[in-house]
């Protein structure tokens, strides 16, 4: 496992903005685990110490670790966030909370003000924590291709190829990483006054039922699911409505891009693309509705569909990181 490595070689020096786009998202994305926000703020403290790296594109453990300590500095103690992972509570947190107490620290000081012993210690102490759960688990997300680590000489030096496309979309970056290290801290803190207003903003586009799309396609096409061919009849069967490129990149409900299944299937899919020869299959059964003339609402439905379109957004999906092929 990534996270129990010591040394970490850089695996590959060049890389396009397309490709280090492609690993951005699966890093920010489901398809990485993440059982803490560790790895966000990991990516905070890199793009914070973009400018200090030096002639040989290294940044010390120290400088990250200040950073790091500061983020959850800022989280902990201003903000009383404690659950920052999903299992029992985040060594860092115990570290800052512990400085705390013990220095009689009031909640409303910032890091930086701190007395420099007390910083000092802090950030030594979250600098052993992230040699053992932080460097080599984003290393091992990475492929080893953003950058190199190594724990006896306590420094990482970042790919010249990724430290270019950060400093070139370093706005974006702080951005996007924000957003999905606040949607985890919401998800692991239930506290009355976050509100969970990042979860509502994102399923904003999402319909509260797909039922009158079911409907349409058990009009126009046999009680079977589409994937493994098994009829929706039986009791023991429910039949599902599912997205055929996921939701979560389409962001949209589109019957051409709906499918029915069958319970087994839809939930053994989840959020993967099905294998590209189900391309061809959807492609067959969108002329079917396609064809239909007679029904005005179909038609609208169907409106500015082109089977290039979702050639299209299934090739963009696995650029955008669903390259995780699903087969019934």
């Amino acid at each position: 496992m990534g996270h129990k490595l010591k040394v970490g070689e850089l695996r590959e020096m060049y890389l396009t903005d397309e490709e280090i786009w492609r690993i951005f998202t699966i890093i920010l994305s489901n398809k990485s685990v993440k059982s803490s926000t560790y790895k966000y703020a990991l990516i905070k403290a890199l793009i914070e110490n973009l400018y200090q790296i030096n002639e040989d594109f290294e940044l010390t453990y120290d400088q990250l670790a200040y950073s790091f300590t500061k983020i959850y500095w800022n989280l902990v103690v201003h903000h009383n966030l404690l659950n920052q992972n999903s299992g029992q509570t985040a060594r860092v947190v115990s570290i800052i909370k512990e400085g705390q107490l013990k220095s009689g620290i009031p909640s409303e000081m910032v890091f930086d003000k701190l007395d420099e012993a007390i910083q000092i210690k802090l950030v030594g102490k979250v600098k052993s924590t992230m040699k053992i759960n932080v460097f080599g688990a984003l290393y091992g997300d990475t492929r080893g291709s953003f950058y190199a680590f190594d724990h006896k000489k306590e420094t990482l030096r970042l790919n010249p190829s990724v430290h270019s496309f950060m400093l070139n979309y370093q706005r974006l970056l702080v951005n996007l990483t924000n957003y999905h290290m606040a949607a985890m801290v919401e998800q692991l803190n239930e506290v009355p006054s976050i509100n969970y207003l990042l979860g509502k903003v994102e399923s904003i586009a999402k319909r509260s039922s797909l039922k009158p799309f079911e409907k349409v396609l058990l009009t126009y096409f046999k009680a079977e699911c589409f994937y493994c061919g098994k009829k929706l009849t039986d009791n023991k069967r429910e039949t599902h409505v599912d997205h055929f490129i996921p939701w979560s990149f389409v962001q949209s409900d589109h019957i051409w891009n709906l499918v029915l299944a069958c319970n087994t299937c839809n939930s053994s899919k989840s959020d993967k693309l099905p294998t590209r020869n189900y391309l061809d299959y959807i492609i067959d059964r969108n002329q079917v509705l396609n064809d239909v003339k007679e029904n005005t609402s179909i038609t609208i439905l169907m409106n500015n569909y082109r089977s290039e379109k979702i050639i299209m957004l299934y090739d963009y999906s696995i650029k955008n990181g669903f390259d995780s092929v699903w087969i019934p």
